[in-house]
């Protein structure tokens, strides 16, 4: 079993102990639509969808690469301000760039000589380090965090395109389909744990704070997900 899978396994364990309940309220799912998107993602991780045979040879794979991106694109729509987007869309650009040139640092490892782990793991772990702390938020965190290392796959094809190589390009298949979900579950769980800690040291939200009467309240902040109250 893959590294992505046992990822897989494991936070479906934390959905039937009702420990992830929060964590996918941040992401507009209810546990059930949870579940079945995780097992959609498992299922999917062996299907592929031709794109393009010459001279690339490219596919889009179902639990990597389409499943992540729509549930990307959900989080998007489903944002609670045009900040959020933007602040989402920027953590990815950001995540991106830094994956791209990690991986140009590191394309004469990963041949089975002598690397201590795969560099596809590497990105994932690092993906979801930058995707946290880009995007902050649970639903920026994971946008940025997967639609990153989506972003490596697709400028690898562009980059074989324009050199004329001849290969196989799977996005979000094959080593990726692990690298997208480490990546992902990281920077959703980094955000969760560091928000929750945050939240805790400050007393709790603020909006089960209690005020003088007679203060305005308003929504001025936005502490990682949602809005919150506090007063003017």
């Amino acid at each position: 079993m893959s590294v992505g899978l046992m990822v897989l396994v494991g936070a479906t364990v934390l959905i039937f102990a009702g420990v992830a309940d929060r964590v996918f309220d941040r992401l507009r799912l209810t546990d059930t639509q949870a579940l079945l998107f995780i097992v959609l993602i498992a299922a999917g991780s062996f299907i592929d969808i031709p794109i393009s045979r010459t001279p690339v040879q490219v596919s889009l794979n179902v639990g990597g690469g389409l499943l992540p991106l729509g549930l990307a694109i959900y989080l998007l729509i489903k944002a609670g301000s045009s900040r959020e987007v933007w602040r989402a869309l920027a953590a990815t650009a950001a995540t991106g760039v830094i994956l791209l040139g990690l991986r140009y640092l590191m394309r004469n490892f990963g041949h089975g000589r002598t690397d201590i782990i795969d560099p596809l793991y590497v990105l994932g772990v690092v993906g979801g380090l930058v995707g946290y702390l880009a995007g902050r938020s649970r639903r920026s965190a994971f946008i940025a965090a997967t639609l990153g290392v989506l972003v490596t796959d697709a400028a690898y094809y562009f980059s074989a395109l324009s050199q004329g190589v001849r290969g196989v390009v799977s996005i979000g298949g094959a080593g990726g389909f692990d690298a997208i979900v480490i990546s992902g579950v990281l920077a959703v769980f980094l955000a969760e744990a560091i928000g929750e800690t945050r939240e805790r040291l400050g007393g709790g939200p603020v909006e089960d704070r209690d005020f003088p009467a007679g203060l305005k309240v308003s929504n001025v902040i936005e502490d990682n997900d949602d809005s919150e109250k506090r007063p003017e």
